[in-house]
């Protein structure tokens, strides 16, 4: 998630201090990703140097605010106006992991994938129940739409981890049928007459006679 254009987008609403500021990233998420304070504060010290935010004096209760500035509003414009990279994918651990298993000695891949398979399936009915209990927003609320996206994005991405697991199981059983072919193959050819022994040459060549 960029934090970075997410307080932006909280900040074209308004200057606000970093803990409110973490507490709506989190509302409009539903806390999807773990954020604390000090990520935020890293973050808004970061826009600062940057010239994208500045401090705009402090709330009743003594708090620091910032306000986006110019340069933050064209930046954040052209992150909303940008698709986001998908030639340079981040890294993905359960992609990574079942890479090594299949050359991993003494782990079976597939029970790997069964592994996955059952705990993905949970967080996709949990996900699924979520959104079964969550109302349709209301279209003066916004902010409760933005969770709704989030939500619906966790189901279709579990869905689609679950479809490529199956994927991948299929292509290893595929895998073993055709070398356990390979191998029955390689065991028709060799004359069993022939067991690699002196006295299995000699047994194979008094049969060509």
């Amino acid at each position: 998630m960029s934090i970075r254009h997410g307080l932006l987008a909280l900040l074209e609403h308004g200057p606000r201090y970093g803990a409110r500021l973490r507490s709506e990233l989190e509302s409009r998420t539903g806390a999807t990703w773990s954020l604390n304070v000090g990520q935020v504060y890293t973050t808004l010290n970061r826009l600062e140097r940057d010239g994208l935010v500045v401090q705009d004096g402090e709330d009743s209760s003594g708090h620091a605010l910032y306000r986006i500035t110019e340069e933050g509003r064209s930046e954040l414009d052209s992150w909303f106006r940008s698709p986001v990279d998908r030639s340079n994918p981040p890294r993905d651990e359960l992609a990574i992991k079942l890479a090594m298993a299949v050359n991993a000695p003494g782990v079976d891949v597939r029970d790997v994938i069964q592994l996955q398979r059952h705990h993905t399936l949970r967080a996709m009915q949990d996900y699924t129940r979520l959104k079964a209990g969550t109302p349709e927003p209301p279209p003066d609320r916004p902010e409760e739409m933005a969770w709704v996206l989030v939500l619906e994005q966790l189901i279709f991405q579990t869905e689609a981890e679950v479809r490529w697991l199956d994927h991948c199981e299929a292509r290893l059983v595929r895998m073993a049928a055709a070398a356990g072919t390979r191998q029955a193959e390689a065991g028709t050819r060799q004359d069993p007459a022939d067991d690699g022994t002196p006295r299995g040459r000699s047994r194979r060549a008094s049969r060509s006679r």
